[in-house]
């Protein structure tokens, strides 16, 4: 991606049975709509050349379902798989940032994005929270609200467990579309100042 040109945005992503899926669609139509690039990868069938793409973007979104606390064995075995960006500093100084979804309000989403931080962290990138109040946290508010189930960390999302997945809340895919707004945003940032420095 052009050091000039619109900052690059990867979402790296696994979902078992679609509903995670809408809402990396959502994050990625948010970062598009904010003037980024985006490529939307899979982690369960990637390729080399996949790889390449998230080596070359400004920044990585990690998403995964929550099954049993955390992300799911497919999104764990990428990333133990990204190991081999870890020994060389591929991935230093990109931003990152996350989301998830459980079939239940809370499901332990936290776990899922703690565990997303880390290893951003451990790759030594910078993590972008969601950057919202929570929603639905008074007899004024709905479950309509932007952020309704109250995540800081990064989007969380809840999906009726007997449903498919056209049954993602549409607050949740708002706030899935600002996250990826947001990252995008902190990305041309990131890209302007690198930019600037370089001149």
């Amino acid at each position: 991606m052009s050091p000039s040109g619109p900052p690059g945005i990867a979402i790296a992503f696994h979902s078992g049975y679609g509903h995670t899926a809408v809402i990396a669609e959502a994050v990625a139509r948010g970062a598009v709509n904010a003037g980024a690039e985006v490529v939307s990868i899979s982690v369960d069938t990637i390729t080399d050349e996949q790889w390449a793409q998230l080596d070359a973007a400004d920044a990585i979104i990690f998403g995964s379902a929550t099954y049993m606390g955390t992300a799911s064995a497919a999104f764990h075995a990428f990333a133990q798989a990204s190991s081999k960006r870890w020994f060389p500093h591929a991935w230093v100084d990109k931003l990152a940032a996350g989301f998830t979804n459980s079939g239940a309000k809370s499901g332990d989403k936290s776990s899922t994005l703690g565990y997303f931080a880390t290893l951003a962290a451990q790759h030594g990138m910078h993590w972008i929270s969601l950057g919202l109040l929570p929603g639905w946290d008074s007899t004024r508010g709905s479950e309509d609200d932007i952020n309704r189930l109250g995540f800081f960390l990064g989007a969380g999302a809840q999906s009726p467990t007997d449903a498919g997945p056209e049954a993602v809340h549409r607050s949740d895919i708002a706030t899935a579309e600002h996250l990826g707004a947001r990252v995008a945003h902190q990305a041309a940032i990131f890209r302007a100042g690198r930019t600037a420095l370089a001149a």
